[in-house]
């Protein structure tokens, strides 16, 4: 073992931080500093500096597991466990068709492995039912900047440009403990003289740094942006030329917008009209200005409308397509980006194309070379793929995903994936999830692989492989490998990262998300390249006849680098010219407010939401196997207003009881006035008792299929005997 530095990036959330790693004489390795990554330059949390602790062999898997007889997970050698799955996922294809078998994946795969992944569900299994847990994070958002926009991308610019903004709008996010080192972008934003509004219904770390803090009602967001944009009009701060020139519905939209006014959406929202009113002011005065939405207005089932009347607060203000201004969606997993482009989303195929765009079919198909009219159609949504488990899916595939505590409506998501024929899962951990399985393969983590991943800002980052993982380990692109050999495919699925990351190249070449101008040599030369970044024309990647792959980079106009030999430069900043519809015009769409799916009531008279906090990440299987991270966040807790404490009898860390129609959850009370008197909140990265999905509703938003963890109805009793708080 050399013990040299390699450059590589954090596992962790879509900031993808940059990090050195070096193997230690004691056979631990070492996290250091990166400045020169220009993303955090060089500051890392909590997370990001004990990553490497997940790969001790004390808290890992090292050996597959096969379920016994009797019920136990024993130890199995890698062909018996590998045969296993064949012959289960076979006979479940034999006995119900190909739509039987079923395939959940994760927002932090890797590229490679998203992509493989996908191939794997449609050209060997054959199955439609395909889907991964990115659909519970960033879905919504996705969708409305399709609609607006004609694509998709968490940040249409760098975020460098942040800085140098006049003003953003920051809706829905508590970075300063998700993602800490970009608060700092926020904070030299007020250095500067801009400002910042954070929009939460709780007093958050991130609403502390605000110039100005709005607090709507759980589940408001909606009509908040509309009182907003009916401020802007009845103000005459309309930019009128670039909605004329650059947009389109216009007329339809402000309609909408101006059945809001201030005082019915101070009665929704319990915003004050001063407040509405002063957020406007410091939107629209300076030059320049961005809209940043996180999970708050995205985890509705009203998100794509909620996310979409904040694009047309950014459009009416002409804050889209310029520099330093536009609308951004801060993507929160690791590879939620790159993870939603490449196909392992249940309707697209490679390149964020449509799996029911005939073209698309023809392109890819010829790259996977199949037949087109062989690929499935689209398939069931996270959600609703894992609602049919038992029943219409008999056997899962499961690689890098935790539903058993991530998903709402949690404890029948657990039942359902007990009642499978067959479960197999892949995961460096004994999650709660892969202790249901009939096979647990162990598979190699972040610091033992080379692949890509895709930040937040669209930036594609070479992560390399810095340790040799432990013996009876194997990655997941040689799973699908051997798993396609057992069905008979032997070509098409090499184990090989960088040879995967060619194919992917062919197969993105001319979709909206095109990597084809990117490889493994300019990622480890660069500090990643901004997608799209199409081939030149004269060595693009197995184009078809006929074809326009990668004739201009989405939402450009007249490319320059199009006219050179060399490579394509990347795409960091989009929309300056046109935006990626036919007719380069962003599209305004009329949305008006609409209560939640699950109002309060008698019986269940006050609102959770939930979130993250900054000492565990996601489901928690990796970061609460820290001890670090365990003694600064050792379990659950619901957070109330002392005025509700009160009603409840409740003193700071009693046992406090959260009962929803879908559940119970029990954790300590953490009693604050940070948080609004009508409204409790929970984290989600327990599992057990506490378990805060356990209550979550799974209402979709019917564009999105995203489901509302962020709003649902509940009462509150004290945990010894019941006692109700009335409305």
């Amino acid at each position: 073992m050399q013990n040299t530095a390699t450059p590589t990036h954090c596992p962790y959330c879509a900031l993808q931080c940059g990090m050195n790693l070096t193997p230690t004489p004691q056979g631990t390795v070492e996290v250091t500093e990166r400045a020169d990554f220009p993303v955090n330059r060089g500051a890392l949390c909590g997370k990001g500096r004990t990553a490497p602790a997940v790969l001790s062999s004390r808290v890992r898997l090292t050996s597959p597991l096969v379920r016994s007889a009797d019920g136990a997970l024993e130890p199995a050698s890698w062909d018996q466990a590998l045969d296993r799955i064949a012959g289960a996922l076979r006979h479940a294809r034999v006995e119900s068709g190909p739509d039987a078998v079923g395939v959940f994946g994760g927002g932090g795969l890797t590229n490679e492995k998203a992509y493989a992944l996908g191939k794997f569900a449609r050209v060997v299994l054959g199955t439609s039912q395909i889907d991964y847990n990115g659909r519970f994070c960033m879905s919504s958002a996705a969708a409305a900047g399709t609609r607006a926009f004609g694509l998709d991308r968490g940040l249409p610019f760098p975020l460098e440009d942040i800085p140098r903004t006049g003003c953003v709008i920051l809706v829905g996010s508590n970075l300063a403990e998700t993602m800490p080192p970009a608060l700092r972008y926020f904070q030299e934003l007020r250095e500067n003289g801009g400002t910042l509004i954070v929009v939460d219904p709780r007093r958050t770390r991130t609403a502390e740094q605000a110039d100005l803090h709005l607090a709507p009602r759980p589940g408001t967001d909606l009509a908040l942006a509309l009182g907003l944009l009916h401020l802007v009009v009845a103000e005459g701060r309309v930019d009128e030329g670039y909605v004329r020139e650059r947009t389109a519905g216009w007329e339809e939209a402000r309609a909408a917008a101006m059945a809001h006014w201030p005082e019915y959406v101070e009665r929704i929202t319990g915003v004050s009209v001063p407040e509405l009113r002063e957020a406007v002011r410091l939107f629209c005065e300076p030059e320049a200005a961005m809209v940043l939405t996180a999970r708050g207005p995205e985890q509705q089932s009203k998100g794509t409308d909620t996310v979409g009347a904040w694009i047309n607060l950014c459009l009416a203000t002409g804050r889209a397509g310029r520099p330093l201004s536009g609308y951004g969606c801060l993507t929160g997993q690791g590879n939620g980006q790159g993870g939603r482009e490449h196909g392992q989303k249940a309707d697209q195929l490679p390149g964020y194309r449509k799996l029911d765009d005939p073209a698309a079919r023809r392109h890819v198909a010829a790259v996977w070379g199949v037949d087109p009219d062989t690929l499935p159609g689209p398939g069931r949504s996270a959600y609703e793929l894992l609602d049919a488990l038992g029943t219409d899916i008999r056997a899962l595939l499961l690689m890098g995903s935790n539903p058993v505590v991530s998903a709402p409506r949690a404890a029948h998501i657990e039942e359902r994936l007990r009642s499978l024929d067959f479960l197999a899962v892949c995961d460096v951990v004994l999650s709660e999830t892969a202790a249901l399985a009939d096979v647990v393969l162990p598979v190699t983590q972040w610091a033992e692989e080379t692949g890509t991943t895709t930040n937040l800002e669209g930036r594609v980052l070479l992560r390399r492989r810095a340790l040799t993982p432990p013996e009876g380990i194997r990655g997941d692109l040689d799973v699908l490998h051997e798993l396609a050999a057992r069905f008979g495919v032997e070509k098409g699925f090499p184990a090989d990262p960088e040879e995967v990351f060619e194919e992917l190249r062919r197969a993105s070449a001319g979709g909206p998300a095109d990597y084809s101008g990117i490889t493994y040599r300019r990622l480890a030369e660069e500090e990643g390249v901004f997608w799209p970044c199409p081939a030149p024309l004269e060595d693009g990647p197995g184009l078809q006849d006929g074809e326009d792959a990668a004739l201009d980079a989405p939402g450009q106009d007249d490319d320059p680098a199009r006219e050179l030999p060399g490579p394509h430069p990347g795409t960091p900043r989009l929309f300056l010219d046109r935006f990626a519809t036919p007719d380069g015009r962003a599209r305004f769409v009329p949305v008006s407010h609409r209560p939640a799916a699950e109002e309060p009531d008698e019986e269940y008279p006050v609102l959770l939401t939930t979130g993250r906090v900054v000492s565990q990440y996601q489901s928690g299987a990796q970061t609460r196997r820290v001890e670090e991270l365990n003694r600064a966040a050792p379990g659950p807790f619901v957070e109330l207003h002392p005025r509700l404490a009160a009603r409840l009898g409740a003193a700071e860390g009693d046992p406090v009881a959260v009962v929803s129609r879908r559940g119970r959850a029990v954790a300590p009370a953490r009693i604050t006035t940070a948080i609004r008197p009508d409204t409790v909140f929970m984290p989600f990265h327990w599992p057990g008792e506490g378990r805060a999905n356990t209550l979550t509703n799974p209402a979709l938003d019917p564009t999105s299929r995203m489901p509302e963890f962020k709003v649902c109805a509940v009462r509150l009793e004290a945990a010894g005997p019941a006692r109700l708080i009335s409305g």
